[in-house]
């Protein structure tokens, strides 16, 4: 493939290259912390194959580096899933119509942290955190609020939940068929992966066996029962924000992956009947370039890796297919202005790194809940990328580029150096349950804040061109003075009201028809079967979130992690 002029394998193969290289050498020297890094140079491999047809190939194709559709962005453009929630399902249900109404293409749902982790609004443990990171929904009233007058036949959804995955989608079918759509014609994904909350993110409740067991639950439900639904969206995203490197981070991904599948395939099933709804999320962080390499070198590698490790014989099995968040980590509360620039940038790499659906940042979630305005401007960055910069015309436009080929190569192998490490250990819950991707992880954010300090990692606004900072509100609303801070506000009344509402709740629906549904419920937990069909007669008998993973508390017990990390 192509190599870098510094530390590249092969040897210089002409007198010029020599010289190139020397001079590299004498300006930039290896040695000590605060050594400057040198140029890249990409260069092509001359002396042997280009191999381009197994390392590259056509795009729709194995292995996938250029893309997983024949004509990408031609044929149709990713989807614009911006993230929403916060406060009352109301509220959310309005922002989502402000988002679609102005240009958006999808839906996606970000919960409160109570609902994250299994506790209704009344619960000792959700005071203070009610609809405070996301909205709160505990009940299939609050669903159907959730989704009022949004065609959920039409509209694709996706739920970032994971410890109750299968509570929020029996809600969600319960909602859709309520209003005449059947499960079937559902289309969207639920994150429910489990194993990068016990790495990064840590919104667990049980024990990894038994939150392992309901994933699959969960994708085996989907995989028969609903067609166009994505039982899991595999995710490197919070273990990138967390302190990961571009290698980690596709690695420890698919490692999780893996797992997954093997746990399903397990239970009888075909991978290459359940493979193709298996979907991943990852960041888009600040180095541009990298990351472009990041995108094509995961397609790659996972294609290679349901071959070698699975089996799968379809090509539709073997294809990555994956969201994209612009980074979280990278924006600034200094000088927050600065974040429209970042997340362009950031959005553009995932573009041009093949996404199929992405969210852009808001400028002040820094600060906070992103505003409407914001919202609106954030979502405004996909609209002018997709129509105005004409990226969407050609398909893998940087592919051939001798530094982004190198790059992909770079982080493939790095990867490929864990994925092994990975597969030595079991897979990947025995190395989570180890701590070994917590330490990797760790090491890493320490590196970086190490470098951040110093001023080895510059940040513009943070800890260089830090003078001046914006005099005005961005987004001026009536009766304000200029100046002051702005952003979206919670207020204590919310909690309150959502505790009144579901004690409501409780009075009026039929107490004994829940009890024995949640009875029913519990048997089929302890004899080993599929959870899904018993948590959506629960939840039609007007169980809560709450009651069913205090069910599942008393089954399984919960997680305390290890010491050893």
């Amino acid at each position: 493939m192509a190599s870098s002029g510094r530390g590249s394998k092969r040897a210089p193969r002409s007198s010029e290259e020599q010289r190139w290289r020397k001079e590299v050498e004498e300006k930039f020297p290896s040695s000590g912390e605060g050594a400057s890094s040198p140029p890249r140079l990409g260069l092509p491999e001359d002396d042997e194959p280009l191999h381009y047809e197994d390392r590259l190939g056509f795009p729709g194709r194995p292995p996938f580096t250029r893309g997983v559709q024949p004509t990408m962005y031609r044929g149709r453009l990713w989807t614009m899933r911006q993230y929403s929630g916060f406060g009352t399902a109301e509220e959310t249900n309005a922002r989502f119509r402000d988002l679609l109404q102005h240009g958006q293409t999808g839906l996606s749902v970000a919960f409160d942290l109570p609902t994250q982790v299994g506790y209704d609004p009344d619960h000792a443990r959700s005071r203070g955190e009610v609809g405070r990171c996301g909205v709160s929904i505990a009940t299939a009233a609050d669903m159907a609020t959730l989704f009022q007058g949004i065609p959920l036949d039409r509209a694709t959804v996706s739920m970032t939940i994971n410890a109750t995955a299968t509570i929020l989608l029996g809600l969600l079918v319960n909602v859709a068929e309520a209003n005449g759509v059947p499960r079937a014609k559902l289309g969207g994904t639920v994150q429910n992966d489990i194993l990068k909350e016990y790495a990064a993110r840590g919104t667990y409740i049980y024990p990894p066996e038994a939150s392992l067991r309901l994933t699959a639950d969960l994708i085996e439900f989907t995989t028969r029962e609903m067609p166009q639904w994505n039982g899991i969206s595999v995710s490197g995203y919070h273990m990138r924000e967390a302190g990961a490197t571009a290698a980690q981070e596709v690695a420890f991904t698919l490692a999780d992956g893996l797992a997954y599948a093997r746990t399903v395939a397990a239970r009888g099933l075909p991978v290459d009947e359940f493979l193709p709804r298996v979907s991943f999320f990852f960041s888009s962080d600040r180095n541009f370039l990298e990351e472009i390499a990041k995108f094509r070198a995961a397609r790659r590698l996972w294609s290679d890796l349901t071959r070698e490790k699975l089996g799968a014989r379809s090509a539709r099995a073997r294809e990555l297919r994956f969201h994209t968040q612009t980074a979280g980590s990278s924006l600034t509360a200094q000088q927050p202005e600065l974040n429209v620039v970042r997340t362009a940038l950031e959005a553009l790499s995932a573009v041009l790194g093949g996404t199929q659906s992405l969210h852009t940042n808001a400028l002040d979630e820094a600060l906070g809940l992103p505003t409407s305005s914001s919202a609106r401007l954030a979502l405004r960055t996909q609209q002018l990328l997709a129509e105005e910069s004409g990226v969407a015309n050609t398909v893998d436009p940087l592919g051939g580029a001798w530094a982004i080929e190198e790059l992909t190569d770079q982080v493939e192998e790095g990867a490929r150096r864990y994925l092994d490490q990975i597969e030595e250990m079991g897979g990947a819950p025995v190395a989570v349950a180890r701590g070994f991707f917590q330490k990797e992880i760790a090491q890493e954010a320490y590196r970086k804040s190490r470098a951040l300090e110093s001023g080895r990692e510059v940040v513009v606004g943070v800890n260089v061109h830090t003078e001046g900072s914006p005099t005005f509100d961005l987004f001026p609303e009536k009766g304000r003075r200029p100046g002051r801070s702005r952003g979206q506000r919670i207020s204590p009344e919310l909690e309150r009201r959502a505790r009144r509402t579901i004690a409501s709740w409780r009075e009026r629906r039929d107490r004994a028809a829940t009890e024995r549904a949640l009875e029913k419920l519990r048997k089929g937990t302890l004899a080993g079967e599929n959870v899904m069909p018993f948590v959506l007669e629960a939840l039609r008998e007007k169980a809560t979130l709450g009651e069913v993973a205090a069910l599942w508390r008393g089954i399984f017990g919960e997680h305390s992690p290890s010491r050893e990390y």
